[in-house]
């Protein structure tokens, strides 16, 4: 999809990219899409959201005109990623299939000061004079990629630290009430038994 410029094969792999000017499209009809990646093209996306690999990934689907100057995107993601499993670090393979939404909005603009309220419809973006269909592909697959990664029958286990000479603390330690129930029926056994 990305080709790198001559005699830079030292540098970081380039993200793929498929730029579109949306004032070149025809507001008459969608326009469709569909986007493959090499090998190189995936590697670059792996090692850019940090996961070990990425062994498919495809983005298809159209841009339609919505009225006078906006844009509607649709389509389909799909891919298979590989991530570290969070309690073995055991590689972990993961088919990803989503659907993928973003209105291009001429009079849109994102709310300013730190008190804004965020917009009910969180597809909604201001209208750009070009689309990188790139850049939206990443952008849904780093959203869509697992978040805890998990072997199948891994556990996450107990990790106890502390300082030396120091007696680490476990989850129940850390629950002052949990001992409570067993002492109130030891209690009532003992009044019960006089």
């Amino acid at each position: 999809m990305t080709t790198p410029p001559s005699g830079s094969s030292s540098g970081p792999a380039l993200l793929p990219t498929q730029v579109l000017r949306l004032g070149d499209l025809t507001n008459r009809h969608a326009t469709r899409f569909d986007l493959s990646t090499t090998p190189a093209d995936r590697d670059a996306v792996a090692a850019h959201l940090g996961i070990l690999g990425i062994k498919k990934l495809t983005f298809a689907g159209e841009i339609t005109p919505l009225g006078r100057g906006d844009w509607q995107l649709s389509g389909t993601l799909g891919a298979t990623v590989v991530q570290e499993c969070v309690a073995t670090l055991d590689p972990v393979t993961t088919r990803l299939d989503e659907a993928v939404r973003r209105t291009y909005a001429r009079d849109f603009t994102y709310p300013e000061g730190s008190e804004a309220e965020m917009p009910e419809d969180d597809t909604v973006e201001p209208l750009p004079q070009t689309l990188d269909l790139g850049a939206v592909m990443v952008e849904a697959l780093s959203l869509a990629l697992p978040p805890f990664p998990r072997v199948a029958g891994a556990e996450l286990g107990q990790v106890l630290v502390a300082a030396k000479g120091v007696e680490p603390m476990t989850d129940d330690d850390a629950k002052p009430f949990a001992g409570l129930g067993a002492l109130r029926q030891a209690l009532s056994r003992d009044d019960s038994a006089t």
